[in-house]
C-alpha cells in the first residue's frame, strides 16, 4: 500500500554540487582525521631511513655552500656585512618549505585515488594534511639557521634580527597558504592531463630563480631593471626579501609588495579550495 500518496519523500539524497561550498566546516568536524594524517605523514617520512631527518638538515647546508660558491664568490653577488653563507641559508629554509608544500600537495588526487574511490573524507584534509606535516621540516631546517646564526654571531659579526622578526609567522603561513593553494589547482588539472606533473618538476627549479632566492632584490632592480617586473610580480619573491629583512635585518621591507603578496595568496588560496572541489566530485572517472 502507498503511504505517500502525493509522492512528497521524507529525505532526499542529492549530490553537493553547489561552487562556493568550500568544506571547511567540514574539515573542524574531521580535525581528528587531519591529526591522523598529519602524524603518517611524519612517522613515514623517516620509516626506513638511514639518516631519518638529518636529510633534511644536510639537504639546505650542502645547497647554500654551493650557492655561496657560485652566486657570492665565483657571480661575485654582494650581502653587505651579512655573510654570504648565513644569506643563502635563510633565502632556502623559507624557499624549501614553500616549494615542498606546492610540489607535495600537486599530486593529491593521483597519488591517493585509491583511497578517495572507498571512503568518504574532506579531500581537503589531505593537501592540508601536507603542509602541517612539512612544519615539521621547516622547523627542524630552523633550527640549523639559528645555530649558524648563533655561531656567526659568537665570531664577531655584526648580525641581528629586525624588530618585525615576531611578525615572522605571518610570512610562514603565507608560505604554506600560497603552495597549498597552486598546489590544489595544479592536483585538480592533473586529474586530466598528467603531464603537468613533470611540468612543476620542472618549473619549481626555474621559478627559484625568478623569487630573489640567491641574490638581493634590489639587485635585479638595479642590473636588469628592463626584466626586473618579472621578480617584481612574483609573490614568493617578496616573501623571502621579507624573511630576510626581519630574521638578518638586510634588504628592504615592501609595504606595497607584502600587501600585494597577501591578497594574491588569499586568492589563490581560495581559488584553489574552490577548484578542488570541484575536481572532487568527477575525479575518479579521469584518473
Amino acid at each position: 500500500m502507498d503511504q505517500n500518496p502525493k509522492g512528497d519523500w521524507l529525505f532526499e539524497i542529492t549530490p553537493k554540487n553547489q561552487f562556493f561550498r568550500l568544506h571547511l566546516k567540514e574539515v573542524w568536524q574531521y580535525r581528528d582525521l587531519l591529526m591522523l594524517f598529519v602524524k603518517r605523514d611524519i612517522i613515514t617520512l623517516y620509516k626506513q631511513t638511514i639518516l631519518g631527518p638529518l636529510w633534511y638538515l644536510i639537504q639546505p647546508i650542502f645547497t647554500s655552500v654551493i650557492f655561496t660558491i657560485i652566486f657570492n664568490n665565483v657571480a661575485g653577488i654582494k650581502t653587505g656585512t651579512i655573510p654570504p653563507f648565513l644569506f643563502n641559508l635563510a633565502s632556502i629554509t623559507a624557499w624549501n618549505y614553500f616549494s615542498v608544500c606546492l610540489t607535495s600537495t600537486s599530486d593529491t588526487f593521483k597519488a591517493n585515488a585509491g583511497l578517495f574511490g572507498k571512503v568518504y573524507f574532506p579531500r581537503i584534509i589531505m593537501p592540508l594534511s601536507i603542509v602541517i606535516s612539512n612544519l615539521l621540516k621547516f622547523g627542524l631546517q630552523m633550527l640549523i639557521l639559528i645555530s649558524f646564526y648563533i655561531y656567526y654571531v659568537a665570531s664577531g659579526f655584526n648580525i641581528s634580527p629586525n624588530g618585525t622578526v615576531f611578525f615572522f609567522p605571518i610570512v610562514v603561513i603565507l608560505m604554506g597558504l600560497l603552495g597549498l593553494g597552486l598546489g590544489m589547482i595544479i592536483s585538480s588539472l592533473v586529474t586530466k592531463y598528467r603531464d603537468l606533473t613533470f611540468l612543476v618538476t620542472f618549473g619549481i627549479q626555474l621559478l627559484m630563480y625568478v623569487s630573489a632566492v640567491n641574490y638581493p632584490l634590489e639587485l635585479i632592480k638595479a642590473k636588469m631593471p628592463a626584466f626586473s617586473w618579472v621578480v617584481e610580480w612574483n609573490p614568493m619573491a617578496y616573501i623571502i626579501e621579507t624573511t630576510r629583512f626581519m630574521i638578518l635585518d638586510f634588504g628592504s621591507f615592501s609595504l606595497v609588495g607584502f600587501t600585494y603578496t597577501v591578497v594574491f595568496t588569499v586568492v589563490i588560496f581560495f581559488l584553489g579550495l574552490l577548484v578542488f572541489n570541484k575536481a572532487e566530485r568527477s575525479f575518479i572517472d579521469t584518473v
